[in-house]
């Protein structure tokens, strides 16, 4: 059963010499805004995209921010299957976003059609097409809508994985990623999946993409940068957050070299990935946006304890939400920013 729920977020022991970081505060500026037009993160150069993705110098490339690379996707999928149907609200007038801008008029109303306000509706028809053998994307416009529809994701998706497999969730941090991803989500995985959009990323998140169709892994973290003293895990727009405050740390403090980690497949998570990183730095940071409490990086921080207490150096921090629920005017104080997780993995390397 393959369904895809597209969902758009806001968002060795031994004896070792401890190091004597500086105390001082860097000169650098560090809650600045992510500067996308130069983080190492997105593919900038053609050079770079084409050596990610092991093309030659003759690859066809575009340049796309994550809406087109999302579009992009379904247009493949939609073209290469014709079991995949596009549903949701506004979807055929392009989506509220315009992530799907122009399908309808290509595959017709059929494919590519507007349902009722109805979460629940939306996800309770993916599943029961899908279960039909269909492939269907279904679009909940905004992740925080997505609560009325947990009783179909919960007790029917999720519960098909006893006869069919289990349900996934991604988050793509590029565009590129998002390409690769979503075509694996629609065409090539038989279980339900939970597609997280960082809409925050939509139009700011811009590189070159493989113009062809390709797929990705949805069972694998990746390293974007490699280190050895400390390691941090994130997915999703708080990785820009973490690729500044490790620029600026790495500036102030000569010889260190922190691991940064994206974990792209939320559930299941890449535990052999993550763990053999935290093995050889021996230190570990968290971040993400959920909230402290039951969140994601607490299921993570018992299987590094688990996996890798011996190798530990400092115990497992996590940037996270606050337990709280902030009105929208206070949430530049409730998600991660770069000073916290510029102070965490200070602390943590300190310890």
């Amino acid at each position: 059963m393959s369904t895809v729920f597209r969902s758009i977020v806001k968002t060795a022991l031994g004896v070792v010499a401890r190091r004597s970081y500086a105390t001082q505060a860097t000169s650098a500026r560090i809650n600045r805004k992510v500067d996308y037009e130069k983080t190492p993160i997105l593919y900038k150069t053609e050079k770079v995209a084409r050596d990610a993705y092991g093309l030659g110098s003759d690859g066809a490339l575009e340049w796309q921010n994550l809406n087109q690379a999302v579009c992009n996707a379904m247009h493949h999928a939609l073209k290469t299957d014709d079991n995949v149907i596009l549903f949701g609200e506004d979807v055929a007038f392009g989506g509220v976003f315009r992530c799907s801008k122009g399908l309808a008029d290509e595959f017709g109303g059929t494919r590519v059609f507007n349902t009722p306000l109805t979460e629940q509706g939306i996800a309770g028809f993916g599943i029961g097409c899908a279960a039909q053998g269909m492939k269907p994307i279904a679009e909940i416009q905004f992740a925080d809508y997505v609560f009325p529809a947990f009783d179909q994701i919960v007790n029917e998706a999720a519960k098909f994985r006893y006869r069919e497999g289990g349900v996934r969730v991604v988050m793509p941090r590029s565009p590129s990623q998002a390409k690769g991803m979503l075509i694996s989500s629609i065409l090539n995985c038989n279980d339900p999946v939970i597609f997280m959009e960082p809409k925050t990323l939509y139009r700011a998140a811009e590189e070159f993409v493989p113009r062809d169709a390709f797929s990705l892994p949805l069972d694998k973290a990746e390293i974007l940068k490699e280190g050895t003293d400390l390691t941090v895990i994130s997915y999703g727009q708080p990785l820009y957050l973490c690729s500044e405050a490790i620029q600026s740390l790495e500036k102030e403090i000569k010889g260190l070299s922190i691991e940064l980690v994206d974990l792209r497949a939320i559930y299941p998570w890449d535990r052999e990935t993550v763990l053999k990183s935290v093995n050889k730095t021996g230190r570990a940071v968290i971040v993400h946006e959920s909230m402290l409490n039951a969140g994601v990086g607490a299921e993570m921080a018992a299987s590094i304890q688990e996996g890798s207490f011996l190798h530990l150096e400092a115990p497992v921090a996590r940037v996270t939400g606050w337990d709280v629920h902030p009105g929208l005017v206070f949430e530049k104080y409730n998600i991660p920013d770069v000073l916290r997780i510029y102070d965490t993995i200070k602390r943590t390397l300190n310890y």
